[in-house]
């Protein structure tokens, strides 16, 4: 791969990689281009030269001279690069012609290196030739032979190569000035592979966006379903100028804050996203794959987000096993919305000369982890998250019509990484034993909590505040566990989340509701978050407290709606810090509704709801970064539980003081 990365530095137009008998140590591999070629005088001092800076020195120049027309920057800059020649064989030989110049010949034999103890006394063939032999007829360009191999090539790691090799170009882009070309004489053992033409057929969810300083400049997400998917329609959405944001510890008070996650500054330059999205869950896949296994394959081999550079791949970003945009961590911290690799296939396109700031490693896997890197990180996660928010939209439509599922599964998959990581983390014995019986007790209780949902549809509780009650303990024992905390935190926190899920399965069997007074929820609402309220000086308007000739009882579960208005002030605290509001307010009141409701009216002054509230109900779908897509769906459930409603009221329907008109509104509305 470095030595192809070195045709596209010379100017090549084309290299062809052709691999004879290689299962055999005396076989041959060549690897031709077109390019510019090399004098002798640039073989001695550079090809031959470790850490040579001539690519440097030509990046630098294209700096310089930005107005310069200018094909292509090279993509090396380390100068180490076509030393990995010397690893693939004993005997290198290699012809190269520049343009107006002699051929050239140089010969290694890394035989002749151990026959004497001084460098010296070794004879390294270099010469040029009056009459070209192989670039004839006012061709140029550089062609290496590698003979007496050093390894055997087994049939996958030739499969392994031929991926790569088609990788090295954007799947989205069709790189007309460099071309690859592979040939092997075995070419049965190339046979079976999927092509990306043929996969990306199958995928359900397109997106494209551009980031740009501050800002994902545009976004455009495309739901694409099969055309067996009759009961579903085409969809398309374009956004613009969407503000990024981060989250950070502060410095001083140590907990964690959000900020604008700008780019401009850290030379990363435009970045352009593209992302396909499949979905491989069994009944979808019948609904329009024939071939499942190759599917699966070409994605288990194939899938993730690649970057690219001038439209040639930074590696190893993208290859399997290296999840260096921690998607499956996020999908445990955020079941349901998130993806994993080998669902996506994604291509990053950074400009050569505007991203210097991301700085490639001496080993060209991947880039430096500098200040630029983390913040490039930090923008493609806010943007797949902004693309999620989009797909699982779509994806419960799917999944409503044609594949109906245990709303278990994200409980459950979550468990079996837990228990994954106990097994391989924490050593045998007592200690190991005694957290995977906890493990299978909680499964069990959370599988009671499952089957009486499933059965039951007014079981008073969703299963879906289980969910969002458990899921944030799991991630914090897999991150006890892989850290390898001390035995007595791994315990405390496996207990708390075994108590946790034992309570609830008691809840779902025997619903505690009475006559509560919907003022004292409030007001012990309030009280158990006052410290908050203080901490992001959000000031609340208590209306509700002039209501004093109201009849306020009502039947509910006290502790699920004191729950439920806690999970709302904190949806309110954030978004009116995501919004920059100065003087954070909220607004809560009861209001006396027709046919015998009654209903606690909450209002804020942030940026209101950025999505339909009809979207907004659902299970995992959400506009907040990182943000689960559980909160108002929790609110909604809750409600139901109680007999009454999630109502989102239109403006005027309710007077309010004006400052409220433009953000978050809605109503508990409870039956008398």
């Amino acid at each position: 791969m470095e030595l192809i990365k070195n045709s596209y530095d010379a100017y090549a137009s084309q290299v062809r990689v052709t691999m004879k008998d290689v299962d055999e140590k005396s076989g041959e591999i060549t690897i031709e281009d077109d390019g510019i070629g090399m004098s002798k005088d640039i073989i001695t001092n550079v090809w031959m030269q470790p850490g040579s800076d001539h690519k440097l020195k030509i990046i630098k120049s294209i700096k310089d001279n930005p107005s310069a027309k200018v094909d292509r920057a090279p993509i090396g800059e380390k100068g180490i690069g076509r030393f990995g020649v010397h690893k693939l064989g004993y005997q290198i030989e290699m012809i190269s012609k520049m343009e107006n110049k002699k051929e050239v010949f140089l010969r290694i034999n890394w035989r002749d290196f151990e026959k004497d103890d001084l460098l010296e006394n070794i004879k390294v063939d270099l010469y040029e030739r009056d009459t070209p032999e192989y670039f004839k007829n006012g061709k140029r360009g550089t062609r290496i032979s590698i003979k007496e191999l050093k390894n055997k090539w087994s049939r996958g790691t030739i499969r392994e190569l031929y991926r790569a090799v088609n990788s090295l170009s954007s799947p989205f882009e069709t790189l007309d000035s460099f071309k690859v070309f592979f040939s092997i004489d075995k070419q049965d053992w190339l046979s079976g592979l999927m092509s990306f033409k043929e996969i990306k057929e199958y995928a359900l969810y397109y997106a494209e966006a551009v980031i740009d300083g501050n800002q994902i400049s545009t976004l455009k997400y495309e739901f694409r379903p099969w055309d067996t998917m009759s009961k579903l329609e085409e969809r398309v959405e374009t956004y613009h100028n969407i503000r990024m944001v981060e989250q950070v510890i502060d410095e001083v008070s140590k907990k964690k804050a959000w900020q604008d996650l700008d780019l401009t500054g850290y030379k990363i330059g435009r970045v352009r996203f593209k992302l396909l999205i499949f979905d491989r869950e069994s009944k979808i896949l019948s609904l329009g794959v024939t071939d499942k296994k190759g599917f699966t394959n070409y994605l288990n081999t194939n899938g993730g987000v690649r970057v690219f550079r001038n439209g040639i791949r930074v590696y190893d970003y993208g290859e399997p096993g290296n999840d260096w945009l921690n998607l499956d961590m996020m999908r445990v911290n955020q079941p349901g919305k998130t993806i994993s690799n080998n669902i996506v296939i994604g291509a990053i396109d950074l400009s050569r000369t505007s991203s210097s700031g991301l700085d490639e490693k001496t080993n060209r896997e991947g880039f430096v982890e500098n200040e630029s890197y983390f913040k490039f990180l930090s923008a493609i996660r806010f943007t797949i998250d902004k693309v999620l928010t989009e797909r699982n939209k779509d994806k419960e439509k799917i999944r409503k019509l044609y594949s109906p599922t245990s709303a278990s599964q994200p409980v459950i998959g979550n468990l079996g990484v837990l228990q994954e990581k106990i097994i391989s983390q924490i050593p045998p014995g007592d200690f190991q034993k005694d957290l995977l019986k906890s493990i299978k007790d909680i499964e069990e209780d959370y599988k009671t909590i499952s089957d009486i949902y499933t059965r039951s549809s007014s079981a008073g509780l969703s299963l879906g505040i289980v969910i969002h009650e458990v899921i944030h303990m799991i991630a914090e024992l897999v991150a006890a566990v892989e850290s390898k905390s001390v035995d007595d935190q791994v315990r405390s926190l496996v207990k708390t989340l075994q108590r946790t899920v034992s309570d609830y399965a008691g809840v779902i069997k025997q619903s505690g509701k009475s006559r509560e007074d919907l003022l004292e929820i409030i007001d012990q609402s309030l009280s158990n978050i006052q410290f908050r309220l203080k901490v992001h000086e959000l000031e609340v308007i208590r209306q509700y407290k002039k209501r004093v000739n109201l009849n306020t009882m009502v039947r509910c579960s006290h502790n699920l709606v004191v729950s439920t208005l806690i999970n709302l002030t904190d949806n309110s605290i954030w978004w009116q810090n995501y919004a920059n509001v100065k003087k954070k307010k909220l607004y809560i009141d009861l209001i006396e509704e027709p046919q015998g409701y009654i209903s606690i009216l909450i209002a804020d002054n942030g940026p209101g709801f950025t999505i339909s509230t009809d979207d907004a109900v659902k299970p995992f779908v959400s506009d907040k970064p990182g943000g689960m897509g559980l909160g108002l769906h929790l609110a909604y459930e809750v409600m139901n539980s109680q007999k009454g409603e999630l109502i989102f009221p239109e403006e005027g329907d309710y007077d309010l003081p004006n400052e409220f008109k433009k953000g978050a509104k809605l109503l508990l509305a409870f039956k008398r």
